[in-house]
């Protein structure tokens, strides 16, 4: 860790160009970074924020070939909306850029070529899934299967979204292609791979021996589990016409893997700032005092913390990250987002629904942050906060403050006269609050600050209901002077310490306060607000109050459930085609299938998974145990003593070390919930063969 860094290099996770942005990635990931780089920027410190589209990975190739449009196309329609987006929304990168920049493609050219000139890949030829129909080999989003450890029926080829493991497409169970849906083949192809196995036992070194427990929890746990079991050589190139070519001999028709090619990201969208500034980009990355710190969801931490620290350790004239924040998945009403079901609050939307509430939106989102654990996110909760919060507590304060003292003083801050035994405990008390709050971004807790932001909100308007000035107007205008006075400081602090979390209210509020004629031109600082608790001196002139928040009423938040709903239900529609028919088979493969009738006598869901129910059945044969991915839908409770029907004679496998011995048939009706193939009429025993 970096006791007092000379500069932050600070990234924010690279979104995909297949879509816009959405609630989840502005909690998870480009919220808390903008946090945290405005807060550095307040206390001085020298600070690039950059970030960009990623703009090569197979989610691209896939909305392309969906909406029958090239990848380019599909790119620079989406990194144009994210790009406006964030601005809009008020994330200050210093850079948004873009992998397919010339500058981009030439850095991670050259950071392939030196890995490669330094002996640090290996060549391997593999078997790899191959589709015939479509004639192409298998990027591993282009593949979906059920997952070889827990059992989830809708893993990637490279990651399952259910349990978070990473594996290699050709590991997964029953694979399809998701190019023409068809069982793919395996066939021989020559890759270069990373041979993270050699990089162990330094990572071993750097992580779990190097004091990195200042990580946090889940990203440590994440990093320990990997290391623990065992890491392997992973491909670096791949078979794709779309990406980066592989400059190298022996690479022709092959690109970088997206993986390997978008956190170099970062260094192309450094330099690309450093040439447009007249800066020296190698500072940020190659000096040993420069902070560099990654913002990321929790899907990310695996390439973050140790693919691409080895990739940097293995170039070996890079820093490596202090700090690798990540958070955890942000829920919708009480459902994931999905992006493929539309099921989301997109920011280009937000932006136009609510055109002049970012920093409600910014509010909720750290107020609801999935720091520690997956978190929900609800419209009542949204309208709540902004009307008991932002209106009552911090709108409501600001507004007597400016309100009273243009009725008593025509703006001008008055002189104090004596300080009471409560000024001077409220004007100590406001000035902790600088070093509190730091304290709590310093180390990531942007909920935590942001309560303590409001709490400064909440000792403002305690303080004026317990002197009440419209009383003391009338009887000690002294005191009055005095009460307003510590009243109007209360307000600057806010104006201060607010930036990082809600900007666009922070210029608001500095313009009532008249902020650069009070500091001759010159933002008041963080550091200026730990120091002192009298930011605004007497004799300053404030305008006059603006309402720094609005109400929300309950029709605009009925209108918000009502596109969700309308959403869903569109996206029902749009998938409720029929599969179109398998390919043919003989009479004598169906014979082959043994069907039974069978109870479900016992049932209880598998300990550290989300779908799975270990299941012991009576299939009339015998008593066996089933594994089946029904959790989600069914409690136990509710299917013991259940007809279903079961396929008995399919091989046994392993799923997370229970032996499941069959399958039960279950099919999905027209909301998209699974249900039984249902024999439960009256007369048929277990074991009663289908036919």
């Amino acid at each position: 860790m970096i006791e007092d860094p000379k500069r932050y290099t600070i990234t924010a996770a690279l979104p995909y160009t297949n879509g816009p942005v959405h609630i989840g990635h502005l909690a998870g990931v480009y919220v808390p970074a903008d946090i945290y780089a405005r807060f550095q920027r307040l206390q001085g410190k020298d600070v690039l924020f950059v970030c960009g589209s990623d703009e090569h990975g197979v989610p691209i190739t896939l909305k392309a070939k969906k909406e029958g449009v090239s990848p380019q196309n599909i790119v620079d329609k989406y990194h144009t909306m994210i790009k406006e987006s964030f601005e809009k929304f008020g994330i200050t990168f210093d850079n948004y850029s873009r992998t397919s920049a010339k500058i981009h493609h030439e850095t991670a050219s050259e950071f392939f070529q030196k890995l490669y000139d330094d002996g640090k890949f290996v060549e391997e030829i593999t078997e790899q899934l191959f589709d015939e129909e479509a004639q192409q080999f298998l990027a591993d989003r282009f593949v979906v299967g059920t997952c070889p450890k827990c059992g989830y029926e809708e893993s990637y080829g490279d990651q399952c979204e259910n349990c978070g493991t990473s594996h290699n497409a050709t590991d997964l169970i029953n694979p399809k292609s998701a190019i023409s849906g068809s069982t793919p083949i395996t066939k021989k192809t020559k890759h270069w791979f990373l041979p993270l196995d050699q990089y162990e036992p330094w990572l071993k070194e750097w992580i779990i021996k190097g004091h990195k427990k200042d990580w946090k929890t889940n990203v440590y746990g994440q990093c320990k589990s990997w290391i623990d079991d065992g890491l392997r050589p992973r491909a670096v190139t791949r078979d794709l016409d779309w990406g980066i070519p592989v400059p190298v001999e022996g690479g022709e028709g092959k690109v970088l893997y997206v993986w390997f090619d978008a956190p170099i990201g970062y260094i192309s969208a450094t330099k690309e700032w450093a040439n447009e500034n007249n800066k020296e980009w190698e500072p940020y990355w190659k000096d040993k005092h420069s902070k560099l710190l990654h913002f990321i969801g929790k899907d990310n931490i695996v390439f973050h913390c140790i693919i691409f620290p080895s990739m940097l350790k293995a170039e070996g004239s890079y820093i490596l990250p202090d700090n690798v924040p990540a958070n955890e998945f942000l829920n919708l009403e009480g459902n994931k987002i999905s992006t493929s079901k539309n099921w989301a609050v997109w920011l280009h939307e937000y932006l136009v629904d609510f055109p002049d509430q970012q920093d409600v939106l910014r509010y909720t989102l750290t107020a609801n942050a999935p720091e520690t654990k997956d978190n929900d996110f609800t419209w009542a909760d949204f309208q709540a906060r902004n009307n008991s919060e932002l209106v009552a507590i911090f709108g409501n304060f600001i507004n007597r403050v400016a309100v009273l003292t243009h009725k008593y003083y025509e703006g001008v801050i008055p002189s104090p006269s004596t300080f009471s035994e409560v000024d001077e405990k409220t004007l100590d008390e406001l000035k902790t609050y600088p070093n509190v709050i730091a304290s709590s971004i310093e180390r990531y807790r942007f909920r935590e600050a942001q309560m303590e932001l409001m709490n400064v909100a909440r000792l403002g308007n305690k303080y004026l209901a317990d002197e009440e000035p419209w009383k003391t107007i009338k009887t000690d205008e002294e005191r009055t002077k005095t009460v307003m006075y510590v009243a109007l400081q209360i307000a600057a602090a806010l104006a201060v310490l607010s930036e990082p979390f809600l900007p666009h209210t922070s210029e608001k509020l500095k313009r009532i306060l008249n902020f650069k004629e009070a500091s001759s031109g010159q933002e008041l600082s963080w550091g200026k607000a730990s120091e002192t608790s009298t930011l605004l001196k007497e004799e300053h002139r404030i305008e006059k109050s603006e309402l720094l928040f609005s109400r929300i009423e309950d029709a605009q938040m009925q209108q918000q459930r009502d596109k969700l709903e309308a959403s869903k239900k569109e996206n029902e529609a749009n998938n409720a085609s029929v599969e179109p028919q398998k390919d043919m088979i003989q009479f004598d493969d169906f014979t082959k299938l043994d069907m039974r009738v069978g109870t479900i006598l016992e049932a209880e869901k598998m300990p550290k998974t989300k779908k799975l129910m270990v299941l012991k059945v009576d299939t009339g044969l015998d008593e066996r145990t089933i594994v089946s991915g029904i959790a989600e839908s069914f409690s136990p409770e509710e299917i013991v003593g259940k007809k279903v029907t079961v396929l008995v004679n399919l091989a046994p496998r392993a799923l997370r070390g229970v032996e499941s011995q069959g399958m039960i048939l279950m099919t999905e009706n027209a909301e998209g919930k699974l249900v039984f193939v249902n024999p439960d009429e009256e007369g048929i025993v277990n074991g009663s063969t289908i036919n």
